[in-house]
């Protein structure tokens, strides 16, 4: 027997032991995949249907809020007079100022005031060392008397040899010599009259008078020290009654402000603080700039104002309202009310649907002027008509309402106390209607 022939039948059974053991693994692993895909696709059917469920439970909580009423605040249409006017901002500038300087030169005594207090016209203020303008004056007049005693002199001469010239002693020409002296001294006679004059003039000019009645501030020179003519300042006097505002308003407004003046000089002005709020005093426009600025596009208009009891101090910023016109029919809502959308500023108002309910409207308004918590409107809406002031936020045209609670008529916000732009005011609004939504809920 050949080893090739012993060879066969043992590789032949080797072969025919391990076959089955690959088709089993195959089996295992076929039998696993399909129990993990199972276990995937069941794990996403639960996961899709929790989200159907949420979704379909917010829908049906979506929709039971909006068929729920929304509580809300409202105030009715209201008619009273009030004004319209033009806003610009303004600074108060004394009606006269003055900024006092000594005429002479020398050293400046003690004053004759107290800082801030009131002044009147030519009341003396402050005094310059007088004596070396004293010695000046007396010496104008010693030469004065020296020439007027030369003078009558030279008249008794010329008297002398007149007489003598007609009777025929002496020449003309010994006249005419002391005709010209005599005329000489009478010329340094009014030279001297000048020159006293002058020192009279410098002597007055050592007490310093105020040019103007007003409030005078903080010296600005102290007592002892030299000071030079014409350009020490020594203290400023500003006059605060009357006082004067300076503003400013653009060009487009000024003809209606021309028109106005032209027709109507008496245009008041009312000055506000710089909050806005508090009036200080009512006045009238003066006069207006002759040009308009073209860096700013704006003209310069003048007020004066009284200005009793000093509310108004120079360069203090103030709001001005300019009154056009005073509305005695106006028709008014809180400035809460007015929102703003895409067709322009509109109101919710209070309504009935066919089946009675109270639901909310949008209706467009045309605003003439915001004065703060109020706004006057020139149409969109009638009087007595109730109008969405708190919960506007949650409503939409149709919504079904419930009026929580009836708020007060707002007659204390008059005309005096307002004056903040339209745009905070409507601002102010909404976020009050978002602080009621997070206290209700």
């Amino acid at each position: 027997m050949s080893i090739e022939g012993t060879q066969e039948p043992y590789q032949s059974d080797n072969s025919t032991i391990n076959q089955p053991a690959p088709r089993k693994r195959t089996w295992v692993r076929v039998v696993v995949y399909v129990v993990l895909l199972s276990a995937v696709g069941f794990a996403v059917w639960r996961i899709y249907q929790n989200k159907q469920a949420s979704e379909a439970n917010t829908a049906q909580q979506a929709a039971a809020l909006l068929n729920r009423p929304v509580p809300v605040q409202v105030v009715a249409v209201e008619e009273r007079p009030m004004p319209i006017f033009l806003t610009a901002l303004g600074t108060v500038i004394p009606y006269m100022s003055v900024t006092v300087k000594a005429r002479v030169n020398g050293q400046l005594l003690p004053v004759k005031f107290t800082e801030g207090q009131q002044v009147k016209q030519g009341q003396t203020i402050m005094t310059i060392d007088p004596r070396p303008y004293k010695a000046a004056l007396d010496q104008a007049k010693g030469t004065l008397a020296h020439d007027q005693a030369l003078l009558k002199d030279a008249q008794a001469q010329y008297a002398r040899y007149k007489a003598l010239y007609e009777a025929g002693v002496v020449s003309k020409a010994a006249m005419e010599t002391y005709e010209s002296t005599q005329g000489q001294y009478l010329g340094a006679i009014e030279s001297d009259k000048a020159a006293i004059e002058n020192a009279q003039l410098q002597l007055n000019w050592c007490t310093i008078q105020a040019p103007i009645s007003g409030k005078i501030g903080l010296r600005l020179v102290d007592p002892g020290n030299i000071i030079t003519a014409n350009t020490t300042n020594l203290v400023i006097i500003n006059q605060f009654q009357p006082i004067s505002v300076n503003f400013t308003l653009p060009e487009t407004q000024l003809p209606q402000v021309l028109q106005k003046l032209a027709a109507d000089k008496r245009l008041p002005v009312d000055a506000f603080d710089r909050g806005n709020v508090q009036k200080f005093v009512t006045g009238l426009p003066v006069t207006t700039d002759n040009q308009i600025d073209t860096t700013t596009g704006t003209a310069k208009l003048k007020a004066v104002f009284d200005n009793r009891d000093d509310a108004m101090f120079p360069n203090q910023f103030v709001n001005i309202h300019l009154v056009m016109e005073n509305r005695q029919n106006a028709l008014v809502v809180p400035s809460a009310a007015i929102q703003t959308g895409l067709q322009g500023s509109f109101v919710w108002v209070i309504g009935a649907d066919e089946k009675g309910a109270t639901i909310a409207k949008m209706q467009q308004v045309k605003i003439a002027l915001a004065q703060g918590q109020l706004t006057i409107l020139d149409g969109g809406v009638e009087l007595g008509q109730k109008v969405v002031v708190d919960g506007t936020d949650r409503l939409r045209p149709g919504a079904s309402v419930v009026i929580s609670q009836i708020r007060p008529k707002t007659s204390q916000a008059t005309p005096s106390n307002q004056g903040a732009p339209a745009a905070s005011a409507s601002t102010g609004g909404k976020e009050t209607g978002k602080r009621h939504k997070k206290e209700q809920q």
